[in-house]
């Protein structure tokens, strides 16, 4: 089998790649490498191109006898979709029609979509199950349900197979140490974290301290990279083999189903690394929800997936024992 990974030169997308070459799957990775790293990709090929160059798109897939896509290329900082929401429509949803495009020019009609839990907005419960409403509060997240829906209409329209996985916080990095967590700017909490742990002239702010959580920080659920990426491997079984579901375009919620304050993460990392950083405290950021905590039945039921790493110290001693190395 040969699939299209675009985005594959970051986080998610290198550690997804990994995974399938090592069950024999044949990958090329499409990356304009402003966020991604070249040498993330050790694995398969990388073609460097941006999906807003539908020309170039279109060379990618002229030939290549793709059997399926796996989309993680985005822009993702909510702060940033909030003050330049241009940026993220443009580059989410153009580009993501244009790889739309590309695939039906193409008769490639297997897809997989990494999708996030902002879609959800603020939820009226928690865990949150995939058949809660979704109310995004922040451009980065009506930019992704907006591709959900083209996506859904495609399938429908098409006869397409597809799988939408909504994220909630990845964190953590390969157990081996080949690959992990390096996005520039760094927006995220773990990594910026081990940072201020590694730097004692750093410190990390935490956003806002007043949230209705029983510590009043943000709640989040921490997601294994890997874990994420044996959900990606199953889907595409899914999509490609006999073991699709009645739906063209599938929607599973991955994440650990278990919340850990902002609070508690310092505290894990912490005793993780017998080391206390500096803290800052600030006011709360334009469009951060207080609670995304998943309700993960389906993805469980319905493809077998059982999450490997859910200990937060062990997520959080895999992300250190990455960052060290930078």
């Amino acid at each position: 089998m040969k699939v299209l990974l675009t985005g594959g030169a970051g986080y998610i997308g290198s550690h997804v790649n990994k995974l399938l070459h090592s069950r024999g799957i044949e990958t090329v990775v499409l990356d304009n490498l402003q966020y991604g790293h070249a040498g993330a990709v050790r694995w398969g090929r990388l073609v460097e191109a941006d999906l807003l160059d539908y020309e170039a798109l279109d060379s990618v897939f002229a030939g290549a006898g793709f059997e399926a896509v796996l989309h993680f290329a985005a822009y993702i900082f909510v702060g940033e979709s909030v003050s330049d929401p241009e940026k993220y429509y443009r580059n989410n949803l153009s580009g993501g029609l244009n790889l739309l495009r590309a695939m039906r020019a193409h008769s490639v009609d297997k897809l997989i979509f990494s999708s996030t839990a902002a879609v959800y907005g603020v939820p009226s419960r928690v865990p949150i199950p995939e058949e809660h409403p979704v109310a995004p509060i922040n451009p980065y997240g009506w930019s992704k349900l907006a591709l959900e829906r083209m996506i859904a209409d495609y399938s429908r329209a098409y006869g397409w197979r597809s799988i939408i996985f909504r994220y909630f916080n990845a964190a953590g990095a390969d157990p081996e140490g080949e690959i992990g967590e390096n996005h520039d700017p760094e927006n995220h909490l773990v990594p910026l974290l081990l940072k201020a742990t590694l730097d004692p002239g750093r410190s990390l702010t935490v956003y806002g301290t007043d949230y209705d959580t029983p510590d009043g920080t943000c709640i989040r659920d921490y997601i294994h990279v890997m874990d994420l990426a044996d959900a990606h491997w199953l889907g595409l079984e899914r999509v490609t083999g006999g073991q699709a579901g009645n739906k063209p375009c599938e929607v599973y919620n991955i994440g650990n189903g278990s919340g850990f304050s902002v609070r508690q993460v310092i505290d894990s990392a912490v005793r993780v690394t017998g080391r206390t950083p500096q803290i800052v405290y600030g006011p709360r950021r334009p469009g951060d929800a207080p609670a995304l905590v998943a309700e993960s039945r389906l993805l469980k039921e319905e493809l077998g997936w059982r999450p490997r790493y859910q200990e937060l110290d062990t997520i959080i001693a895999d992300a250190w024992r990455w960052e060290k190395t930078l």
